[in-house]
């Protein structure tokens, strides 16, 4: 069975050719794709390329990309594990939500879902993140779920033609175990299928 993580609100599981036009609907938006490479969507095809290539960067170990479900209200964003090193157990999260979804909750419990993923099921070690220091409600979201902010990369994403400094977050397990979020989604998080070997670190 294909890798699935539920939560009371949220599942997460591999998005598929049928979720490229809710993808569409969520990221043309400009202001949910303010701060990436790319976008926003402006046609079909785009989210088709991104679905597309996400087999192949599971099998290499490059990209965990998980699409999020509200159980009410249907495909809700992207969110994952990415720039993984399993020899020193660490990876680094991303997320985005589209508007209709932001200040629900869905962000916090996204999080949540990803560190289980990330510390119980793959043994990682280090959960990291990042942020852009210009945006606010992104940085405050990170700390908001745990992860400490650590300092600034200075001009470290590209975005067109510039160069931007970026936030950088972490999360050990030691302070994963004890954290709060852990601590209010204990027994509410379940795991069915097996992620990609090449992501474990007991692989």
């Amino acid at each position: 069975m294909p890798l699935e993580v539920r939560g009371p609100t949220l599942t997460l599981r591999y998005p598929t050719e049928d979720d490229a036009d809710a993808l569409l609907g969520l990221a043309s938006d400009p202001e949910v794709t303010r701060w990436f490479s790319w976008g926003p969507y402006t046609d079909v095809a785009q989210p088709r390329r991104f679905i597309a290539g996400l087999a192949e960067e599971r099998r290499r170990g490059i990209k965990l990309d998980l699409l999020a479900i509200h159980h009410e209200h249907g495909p809700a964003g992207i969110t994952g594990l990415y720039e993984f090193h399993v020899r020193d157990r660490r990876c680094v999260c991303g997320t985005w939500f589209g508007k209709r979804f932001w200040g629900t909750g869905a962000n916090r419990e996204s999080k949540a879902l990803l560190q289980h993923l990330a510390f119980e099921t793959l043994g990682m070690h280090r959960f990291g993140s990042y942020s852009n220091p210009a945006n606010e409600r992104s940085t405050r979201a990170l700390q908001g779920v745990g992860l400490e902010l650590e300092g600034v990369l200075r001009g470290y994403h590209r975005h067109g033609d510039d160069f931007l400094d970026v936030n950088v977050f972490g999360l050990l397990r030691e302070a994963w175990e004890r954290s709060p979020l852990r601590a209010e989604y204990e027994g509410r998080i379940t795991v069915v299928g097996e992620p990609p070997m090449a992501f474990r670190a007991d692989g």
